[in-house]
């Protein structure tokens, strides 16, 4: 068993987007490589251009896509809502906002939840949780 892995073997992949790394690392921090003790471990899957996003969607495996809405040149709402029109069993999206008010344009992206900058620990990981928990009980165990 690797350090990655939980005892029974899984693992969920979460893809981070963003072009700024420190916002790619505070999500990562914040979430740990355990977001709850009912969920195995978390392997972070780090991307900075969209081109990056799409050949790790196409490859599947992903269980959750956490988006920053503010990347540039193409912003996590816009690769949301393509997501949820093209990737078969698309995983669940949270897209990050610049702002809490920003929240209402997520709606237009078909993002499952939004958070906003700068990012809240405890409130990332209550929102992350519950949508892990349900792509988990969704989609049939991968070895």
């Amino acid at each position: 068993m690797t350090e990655s892995t939980s005892s029974t073997g899984e693992l969920l992949r979460v893809l981070v987007y963003s072009d700024d790394v420190s916002t790619r690392s505070a999500v990562t921090t914040a979430l740990g490589r355990r977001p709850h003790p009912d969920l195995p471990s978390v392997e972070y899957v780090e991307c900075a251009t969209e081109p990056a996003v799409w050949r790790q969607l196409d490859s599947e495996g992903i269980d959750l896509a956490i988006l920053d809405g503010e990347a540039v040149p193409a912003g996590g709402m816009g690769i949301a809502r393509q997501m949820k029109d093209e990737v078969f069993r698309a995983p669940p999206a949270l897209v990050i906002t610049g702002r809490p008010q920003d929240a209402w344009l997520a709606t237009w992206s078909r993002a499952d939840a939004v958070v906003a900058h700068p990012i809240d620990p405890l409130q990332l990981a209550e929102t992350v949780v519950p949508l892990l928990r349900a792509r988990r009980s969704s989609v049939p165990a991968r070895r």
